[in-house]
């Protein structure tokens, strides 16, 4: 009974049994713990979730905990974060935001303009093979700050009552030059510590840094770059960081000097109602040189560098991702339901905005696989560049190019000729703009100042042109190109209505060689009151040629030829003076000798029967052959390499002709272009500097033993007195007070050498005896006008310690080089009959040592040169990198161009030939039979005058017996 009881099932009608209350509450309780437990670890389980979740609510406090005013502007923030810019618009505009009120309208009149396009309906394809653009002669009308009509013959009763009237004269007149790679303000001029603020050295990846936060509106350089028509730069941070900051374009007009109401960075921005952005990134070697420490810190590979900027990127990706579920979050629930506030860090702020693409990205790549690294980047983190820098490699590869994200490919953002100076530097070419632009792609020429002064970019854009460029595109490369990069092609970068009245007039065409502004208008204000203007005739603009070819790399040796067509020729054989420099002459070259000059029926005549080659030039030139004085030509192939490089001695006096290195690409590069000579001393502590014998040497040879490779073992003694002569002798006084007393020991001295002491013939005191007696020069670098006044002083208490000691000598030889402040004593110095070799031809003041420096018009009354010229100097032009071997015929150009007359066209070449000989105290003879075998037999053939860009060498002679021939590609 029990049994069946206890396997009964329980009656559920209470009439059957009455519940038992304790088992109840048992029950009860047993469920109650159950529920309980259930219930704890339901908590737990939603704890837990709550800091795994996504959810923009995880871990923060209760909304009601949060500012509702932070979330709502939170929110307004979102807007902002997910919208896109757009170029700012132009027309339309009635006033240019820069515009300040009280600045009276100006008419242009009678300019000759480039408008900056082709005229309306040309095709794309024919404007980009230049159809359709045209200079036209018309009156340009400024009011507001903004172009407000372009046209012959304005209706001046249109106009504002108060207008001012400028009279162009015919003159061209183009938009503001844009320097789309600059870092004047940050890297200040002249360079001193305390002003030096490119770069943020403190990490390799700075993206959080601002260019503004750096810029000094005072720097000098600014308004010397401006006097070269440059209206707008983009101010870069510099590239010694993969990611080196937030850049700013401004313009070049500061303070109410200028035109402007104040003097600050902010109101020198270009666009300050525009909403873009720019940001500096950079690849390659600048970043592993600054930052790569084995062991300690990187990157020190281009392996760690790509990692760098993807790590970076996924950081700025993350912020990107955790802001937009937010923003979608509060869209959805509204702000004040949300339980954090909006995600931020400033840290990768600015770099969440490239991926949003908010930011136009300019990255300096050179070498293929920088590019291609990064254009992987930009595919991964989708962002687009407007523009790789320095990008000398791109030439070679326009198609990785084209596979970078974004809807066009990159800008190349170039120099025109400028390279050689570290390994990724090294492979390059001038002609890679016109290679660039055939194959669809954009070049740019820009500065990099104070890498190049700034004040001459447009010369880079020129020297494009000569390269091959079309003369359309070269101007676009620093006007409409950049502007459209940095999303202001609406507003800068032409001369139409609707556009900010940055305009230039020029004294001729600005990609004519030594071209200079005679006025700059920025936002229709006149920059000059009293401009310095260039004695030049009024000429028509250059008529834009058909590209000419790029010229082979390899000569091709010759030993008869005959070249007609031949315009000008400064090389005699024996004809008379009329004779040799009328205009179509022919020259007969046998056994690599010039033969005649003239008519030469006869020479043409054996040719015919022979089969020697007859070419026929385009306004052909015969001129002496270059040499090069004051780089490291010969004893340097890649500068910033130990390896390639003869290296520095600040300590040790050193002959260059004991570390001649034959056979190089720059000396390949030299002979090209008509430099068979060079003059090169080892240098002190970098480049520019000099201790040591110089060596002069032919540029061609395979090796210093062949026969003619070395002209002089010892051409000038040299020691250097700039300001890097405190490196060795702690002060400019120290290092003038040794040469003084070495000087006077030599005088002291009853030898040269003793006999029989062979090592001592090659000492410093012995090269030093021979410069008191006067059978060697003395070449010191200086810049500095009182370091040249004691100089002066030097000699002449050595050249009366010279005269009392009896000997014959009647002085020492002495010769400045660089000489950026010579100028200030060029009467002193032409009266102590002391030469100047100028380094650079046109000096920016880049040192404090050339503060005082002319920079010419319209700022100053001509240059350095200018004035030793008329001042009776022996002066000549030398080079301070070994990448201006190209350019040694154009620096004589942009010196005879702007000499007012005062100079011929021979007398310009000799500048970069005879005179170097003569500035450092040789005489050069210009008869006798001797000389005239000499010339003959050593000369350059140029198709094109050497003074302007687009000439190209077709032959060159070095006096050793060789003929070499350089065909078109």
């Amino acid at each position: 009974m029990m049994g069946h009881e206890k396997n009964e099932l329980p009656s559920y009608s209470a009439a059957v049994a009455a519940p038992d209350r304790r088992r109840r509450w048992s029950v009860r309780r047993s469920r109650g713990l159950r529920l309980f437990a259930l219930a704890c670890l339901a908590f737990i389980v939603y704890a837990q979730w709550q800091q795994i979740s996504p959810h923009p609510m995880r871990g923060s406090p209760p909304s009601s905990q949060l500012s509702i005013d932070k979330l709502e502007e939170n929110l307004r923030l979102c807007s902002k974060l997910q919208s896109k810019p757009k170029d700012p618009i132009g027309a339309g505009r009635e006033r240019n935001v820069r515009y300040i009120d009280g600045h009276k309208p100006t008419l242009i009149k009678n300019a000759t303009v480039w408008v900056g396009e082709p005229v309306e309906g040309t095709s794309d394809e024919d404007a980009r093979a230049g159809k359709g653009y045209t200079w036209i002669n018309a009156d340009v009308y400024l009011e507001h700050g903004l172009i407000k009509k372009v046209g012959k013959g304005i209706d001046t009763s249109s106009l504002a009552s108060d207008y001012l009237v400028y009279e162009a004269k015919g003159r061209p007149l183009t938009t503001g030059i844009i320097d789309m790679h600059s870092h004047a303000g940050l890297d200040s001029l002249p360079s001193l510590v305390g002003n030096d603020d490119v770069n943020e050295m403190s990490s390799d990846i700075t993206p959080y840094v601002r260019s503004i936060d750096g810029i000094q509106p005072n720097d000098h350089q600014i308004q010397v770059i401006k006097s070269g028509g440059v209206t707008t730069s983009l101010i870069l941070p510099g590239s010694g960081n993969n990611i080196g900051g937030e850049a700013y374009v401004i313009k070049h007009a500061v303070g109410k000097a200028d035109g402007r109401n104040e003097t600050s960075a902010t109101d020198m921005l270009a666009a300050p109602d525009s909403s873009w952005r720019y940001m500096k990134m950079a690849c390659g070697e600048n970043a592993k040189r600054t930052y790569g420490k084995v062991g300690e810190h990187g990157p020190v590979s281009r392996l760690g560098e790509s990692w760098r900027f993807r790590h970076a990127f996924e950081q700025a990706a993350k912020l990107l991702t955790s802001q937009d579920d937010w923003c979608t979050a509060a869209e959805s629930i509204g702000a004040q339901h949300m339980h954090s506030y909006l995600p931020q860090e400033l840290k990768w702020e600015s770099l969440s905005a490239v991926l949003r693409g908010q930011v136009h990205v300019n990255t300096h790549c050179y070498t293929i696989p920088d590019l291609e690294a990064f254009v992987d980047h930009t595919n991964e983190f989708k962002f687009p560049v407007r523009a790789f820098h320095h990008a000398h490699q791109t030439y070679l590869v326009p198609e990785l190019l084209k596979r970078a994200w974004g809807d066009s490919p990159p800008a190349a953002a170039l120099f025109a000729d400028n390279m050689w100076y570290k390994a990724e530097a090294y492979v390059g070419s001038e002609y890679a703009g016109k290679q660039l632009y055939e194959d669809g792609l954009t070049p740019i020429y820009v500065s990099d100042n104070p890498v190049l002064n700034a004040q001459h970019v447009v010369y880079e854009a020129a020297k494009a042109y000569g390269y091959g460029l079309p003369y359309h595109a070269a101007l676009a490369s620093v006007t409409t190109a950049p502007a459209e990069r940095l999303g202001l092609g609406q507003r800068l970068g032409k001369v139409k209505p609707g556009y900010d009245a940055d305009v230039v007039v020029w004294d001729s065409d600005p990609l004519s060689i030594g071209a200079a502004p005679v006025q700059v208008w920025i936002d229709g204000t006149a920059q000059y009151e009293n401009p310095f203007e260039l004695n030049k005739p009024i000429t028509a603009p250059i008529e834009a040629a058909p590209p000419a070819p790029a010229t082979a790399d390899e000569p091709i040796p010759a030993r008869n030829v005959i070249f007609t067509g031949v315009s000008r020729s400064f090389v005699s054989n024996g004809l008379k003076e009329d004779d040799y420099r009328s205009e179509n002459l022919t020259v007969a070259i046998f056994e690599g000798k010039i033969t005649c000059i003239g008519t030469c029926a006869e020479e043409l005549s054996i040719a015919s029967k022979s089969g020697a080659e007859i070419i026929s030039l385009q306004n052909g030139y015969v001129t002496k052959p270059f040499t090069a004085f004051g780089s490291l030509v010969g004893l340097n192939a890649i500068d910033a390499e130990s390896d390639t490089d003869n290296g520095a001695a600040l300590d040790v006096f050193s002959r260059g002709v004991d570390g001649l290195a034959f056979d190089t690409k720059k000396l390949h590069y030299a002979y090209k272009y008509g430099v068979t000579r060079a003059i090169s001393a080892p240098k002190y502590s970098w480049q520019m500097t000099h201790q040591g014998t110089s060596v002069g040497f032919h540029t061609g040879a395979r090796n210093g033993l062949e026969y003619g490779s070395v002209f002089a073992d010892d051409v000038a003694v040299h020691y250097t007195l700039d300001l890097n002569a405190k490196s060795g002798s702690a002060s400019i006084s120290n290092a003038i007070g040794s040469l003084r007393r070495k000087l006077l020991e030599a005088v002291d001295a009853k030898a040269s050498t003793a006999p029989g002491k062979y090592a001592e013939q090659y000492s410093e005191a012995a090269f030093l005896a021979k410069v008191v007696d006067g059978t060697l020069p003395l070449a010191i670098t200086v810049h500095s006008a009182d370091v040249i006044a004691s100089l002066l002083k030097v000699k002449d208490v050595v050249d009366r310690a010279i005269t009392e000691s009896g000997r014959s000598s009647e002085g020492i030889r002495l010769t400045i080089v660089g000489g950026a402040e010579s100028f200030l004593a060029a009467h002193e110095l032409a009266a102590a009959d002391v030469g100047v070799i100028l380094i650079p031809l046109l000096s920016y003041r880049s040192s404090w040592d050339q503060r005082r420096a002319l920079t010419g018009a319209p700022l100053t009354n001509g240059t350095a040169i200018d004035q030793l010229i008329e001042a009776g100097v022996r002066v000549a032009i030398g080079i301070e990198e070994d990448w201006l071997v190209r350019d040694m015929g154009l620096l004589a150009g942009i010196t005879y161009t702007n000499a007012g007359g005062a100079l011929s066209e021979e007398e310009a070449l000799d500048l970069v030939g005879d005179n170097v000989f003569e500035a450092l105290g040789y005489k050069v003879e210009e008869d006798g039979d001797e000389e005239e075998d000499r010339n003959v037999s050593r000369f350059v053939v140029f198709e094109g005058s050497p003074l302007q860009v687009g000439s190209r060498v077709r032959a060159v002679a070095d006096g050793t017996g060789d003929l070499n021939l350089f065909e078109y590609a």
